[in-house]
C-alpha cells in the first residue's frame, strides 16, 4: 500500500500521474538505473538513518555516493547509524527497496544532499520496489518537505577489477 501512500501525498502537487511502475525490481540503484534506462548517479536514493532521538533521519543522495561518517558527524553532532531491517518500515512508512522522501511518518526528517544538485532532473522510488517518478531537484525539494542541503556524502569507490 505504499505506492498508493505516495500517489496520494503527491496528488496536491498534481504528480500523482507521473509515477513510473515497473515490471522488475527497481530495489537498488543499479536495477533502477537499468529499469529507467538511466546513469545510477541520477537515480536519488533514500537513505534511512536513526537520529539520537530515536526519530529517523532520510538523507537523499545521488545514486554514485555514500555517506561520509565524518561530514555526517560533522553536520549533525552525532554517528551516521543506518535504521535496522525491521525497523525501516515502521521508521520510513516504507519496506527496504521503496524507500523513498514521500508520505513518511510524522517526526521523520528529509534532507537533500548536494550531490543531487548535478542534474536537472533525478528519480526517487516512490514506495514500492518497483516505482520511480523524474522530478526536477527543486520539485524534490518542495515535495519532500526537506529541512535543507546538506553536504554528507563521498563518492563510492570503484570496484577493483
Amino acid at each position: 500500500m505504499s505506492i498508493e501512500n505516495v500517489r496520494e501525498y503527491l496528488k496536491p502537487f498534481g504528480l500523482d500521474g507521473k509515477i513510473l511502475e515497473f515490471e522488475v525490481s527497481s530495489a537498488t540503484v543499479a536495477l533502477a538505473a537499468k529499469a529507467l534506462g538511466t546513469e545510477e548517479a541520477r537515480i536519488a536514493k533514500t537513505i534511512s538513518l536513526e537520529a539520537k532521538d530515536g526519530t529517523c533521519i532520510l538523507v537523499v543522495a545521488a545514486g554514485d555516493v555514500k555517506i561520509d561518517n565524518h561530514k555526517f558527524k560533522a553536520t549533525f553532532g552525532f554517528k551516521a547509524k543506518m535504521l535496522s531491517f525491521d525497523d525501516v518500515l515502521v521508521k520510513t512508512g516504507h519496506a527496504a527497496g521503496g524507500v523513498c522522501p514521500f508520505a513518511n511518518p510524522e517526526g521523520t526528517s528529509v534532507w537533500l544532499d548536494e550531490s543531487l544538485k548535478r542534474f536537472e532532473t533525478v528519480f526517487p522510488a516512490c514506495g514500492s520496489a518497483s516505482s520511480a517518478i523524474e522530478l526536477s531537484i527543486e520539485t524534490l525539494f518542495e515535495t519532500s518537505r526537506a529541512l535543507g542541503f546538506v553536504d554528507v556524502c563521498k563518492p563510492i569507490a570503484p570496484v577493483a577489477e
